[in-house]
């Protein structure tokens, strides 16, 4: 299993300086990260909704190591949000939020990351969208879900992401499936011990079924986290049988994976979100991408092999 091992690399300095500096890595960060600023997205963002298709923002940076980095992270986000307010592209683009990023990890971070994210959802509100919480690694859910219920008291519509391969999955989404939640249910992309989660591709994408059942079933919106042809076609299923609208769902994939089955899903009218990630530091996302998929990695390594 590559999976795992990439994974692990991901959090490797030395594999970070590697990946870096090879010849073909640009090429190759380039089809999964839209850019390394927010001229650069925006065109991107703009294109995609003129195709039909919705965005979710993700300026990507996980390795805060102090409150500095913190706040920068957060005055991304609010340069971000004036942009969309500038194109009024609000209503098409939310914005994707790791709390790590915001100071999560660090002395008193939980407070630091609910202060950093505040004005954030706040501004976000202000131009007509949203913000989703992303989940990481396991040990940061409980901090995350605080946060996400604290916000809700004044930003009902923020989101949140649940992980199917986590044991504990199936008990959050019948929490979270109450009337005006936002859930995106993803599979899960960090390395997680067997203690915790399941391990098996079969085994986890029966629970993303179970777990994608409890939200159609609920009361609040489902977002729809996968690639996968087979349980695209379940969700289209779950919903027809639980009465939803095309309205009342849609579904999210990664910016560069899958392009055509954005545009088919959007033309059968169908919401369709692309997770759209950007920013300088690339490494720890661009990582996870390779671990989800096989051919991701088989497409790197040739790439990275190449002169210049």
């Amino acid at each position: 299993m590559l999976g795992p091992v990439i994974l692990a690399a991901s959090r490797s300095d030395k594999m970070r300086r590697f990946v870096s500096a090879a010849p073909g890595t640009k090429q190759v960060v380039a089809r999964f990260i839209a850019g390394e600023t927010v001229d650069q997205v925006v065109p991107i963002v703009q294109d995609a909704v003129d195709k039909g298709l919705e965005v979710t923002l993700d300026v990507v940076g996980e390795d805060i190591t102090t409150r500095e980095q913190a706040y920068a992270a957060r005055d991304a986000y609010l340069e971000l949000i004036e942009h969309l307010k500038a194109l009024g592209l609000g209503t098409r683009a939310e914005m994707s939020i790791k709390l790590s990023m915001f100071g999560q990890a660090l002395d008193g971070g939980h407070e630091l990351a609910l202060a950093n994210v505040r004005p954030v959802v706040e501004a976000a509100a202000a131009i007509g969208t949203t913000v989703t919480l992303d989940a990481e690694d396991h040990t940061t859910l409980d901090s995350m879900f605080a946060i996400h219920e604290e916000l809700r008291k004044d930003f009902p519509q923020t989101g949140c992401v649940i992980q199917a391969y986590l044991f504990r999955t199936e008990a959050d989404a019948r929490r979270l499936a109450a009337a005006g939640s936002r859930v995106r249910l993803v599979k899960g992309a960090y390395k997680e011990p067997a203690e915790v989660a399941y391990q098996v591709k079969g085994e986890i994408d029966k629970a993303y079924v179970r777990v994608l059942r409890i939200l159609m079933e609920g009361d609040g919106y489902p977002m729809i986290g996968s690639h996968d042809p087979r349980l695209i076609s379940v969700g289209q299923e779950l919903a027809r049988r639980a009465g939803r609208k095309l309205d009342e769902y849609e579904f999210q994939m990664l910016y560069g994976i899958r392009s055509e089955e954005h545009l088919r899903l959007a033309a059968e009218g169908h919401r369709m979100r692309v997770y759209t990630a950007y920013g300088t530091d690339w490494y720890g996302y661009f990582m996870r991408r390779l671990a989800e998929k096989p051919a991701n990695l088989l497409f790197f390594a040739r790439s990275i092999l190449t002169k210049g």
